[in-house]
């Protein structure tokens, strides 16, 4: 009988080329990586003079790792680390190039600027090929679950208390490091200082969020005392999220070409309604694609009168009129007649020429044909982002949030770029050769 023996070495000699099959999705992202303008994070790493240190990693093996890894449905850049050792598609990525998880982290959140621009690039190629068409847009928010606990709101007092007991507790352990050296290693000790300094810098930047916080609860009619901050994620606030639970989160704005499924604008806000989120982000779509949708499709949460006239000389919008509310019927003749029911689609003596003209536009059959299309576009968006991990962020803060979502955004049309417009990632020829892809 012939038993198994696992112990025995074996030699098995082979290049990383040879690791992965044509039309791999590694493939895929590093064919549309090498093609990128990474001027912007090459920046941060340009040599200088009357400095010293040692070779970068060239921001090319880091970005294709975080746009692979989200396709992946891998956030964690401890996991992502682990990967690029123990996984084929990741050691092919990295080309035999180390990867700790403290750059991978770092590189995430240090390049929102780039990765806007890139986005930006991303959506001008498909426009150049007429795969996106800006004929109609989609907007929708989708709320992401941040990275701090219910606990960690405190009012303003409280978080005075803490921030004061974190600065002695800074100070306690500058003296003992600098009075008993050799208590413990140097590394340990600068360890334990620099987490009770982050400590402190959260602290703060809660109470210098509680303005802020407190303008919103008296516009709420609310009692300014009842503010409250994270000392966790100073710019995460309080949310209704879809299982009907409150918990601290971020509202992640997507704004998408209908026709093609391509996200063309991104946004993070710390207000859990959607309500003012549509002037904001047809300006920046205006400013990325230097011209707006013809259409803009957005849910009842979007209908705030001044933002449709903020946007009507841009797009045209469609949104779901709310319901008119009954009026009780005020003869005095002792007839029990109903309630008068107010048309919705009526224009009201308060409204503008622009709300008027929406309110009548909803009125039309095909208006109401094309704003079937809301659903089947920015749900499926949201749905994908959801699918590939956008469910707990993984950081902190509204700039490092959005640098997340940006990942999100340009990983979901690289997929689409594949699908429509293969010919932009050179698909079938040179070293990262990738057959058509279909279905």
């Amino acid at each position: 009988m012939l038993s198994p023996n696992r112990l025995q070495v074996e030699l098995h000699p082979s290049n990383l080329e040879s690791l992965l099959p044509e039309g791999h999705h590694a493939r895929l992202v590093w064919s549309y990586v090498e093609q990128q303008n990474l001027k912007g994070m090459y920046d941060s790493i340009k040599a200088r003079q009357g400095g010293a240190g040692r070779s970068a990693i060239a921001p090319e093996i880091l970005f294709a790792l975080w746009l692979y890894a989200t396709i992946d449905h891998i956030g964690n850049a401890r996991e992502l680390a682990r990967l690029t050792l123990a996984h084929d598609a990741y050691r092919w990525i990295c080309g035999g190039v180390q990867v700790n998880y403290h750059t991978l982290s770092d590189f995430r959140v240090d390049h929102g600027a780039a990765l806007d621009d890139l986005l930006t690039d991303n959506v001008a190629a498909l426009m150049d090929v007429g795969v996106v068409k800006l004929k109609r847009a989609a907007q929708d928010g989708v709320r992401v679950r941040a990275s701090a606990g219910a606990a960690s709101f405190r009012r303003e007092d409280k978080l005075n208390e803490h921030l004061k007991t974190a600065r002695e507790h800074v100070q306690a352990l500058k003296l003992q490091t600098e009075t008993d050296p050799g208590e413990r290693s140097r590394k340990q000790a600068a360890a334990r200082i620099r987490a009770a300094r982050e400590r402190e810098e959260r602290v703060q930047a809660a109470l210098n969020c509680m303005p802020e916080i407190k303008e919103i609860k008296l516009r709420q009619g609310k009692k300014a005392e009842d503010a409250r901050a994270s000392s966790t994620d100073a710019e995460a606030t309080v949310m209704k999220m879809g299982d009907g639970g409150f918990r601290p989160a971020y509202n992640a704005q997507f704004a998408t070409d209908c026709d093609s499924q391509v996200i063309i604008g991104v946004d993070i806000v710390s207000i859990g309604s959607d309500m003012g989120q549509l002037a904001p982000m047809v300006e920046q779509v205006q400013k990325r694609c230097e011209c707006t949708p013809e259409e803009w499709l957005v849910d009842g949460g979007y209908t705030k009168h001044e933002q449709i006239d903020a946007v009507s000389d841009k797009t045209t919008v469609y949104a779901p009129v709310p319901e008119a509310k009954k009026t009780k019927n005020t003869r005095t003749d002792g007839d029990d007649k109903a309630d008068e029911i107010i048309d919705k689609h009526a224009p009201k003596a308060s409204d503008s020429a622009e709300v008027a003209a929406w309110r009548a536009r909803m009125a039309t059959d095909e208006a109401k044909e094309i704003y079937k299309l809301r659903a089947s576009v920015a749900e499926c968006v949201n749905a994908q982002a959801r699918n590939r991990g956008l469910v707990l962020l993984p950081v902190r803060g509204k700039a490092k949030v959005k640098c997340v979502a940006l990942l999100f955004a340009l990983a979901h049309n690289l997929m689409r770029m594949a699908k429509l417009a293969p010919q932009l990632l050179g698909i079938g020829t040179g070293t990262s050769a990738i057959p058509t892809m279909t279905g």
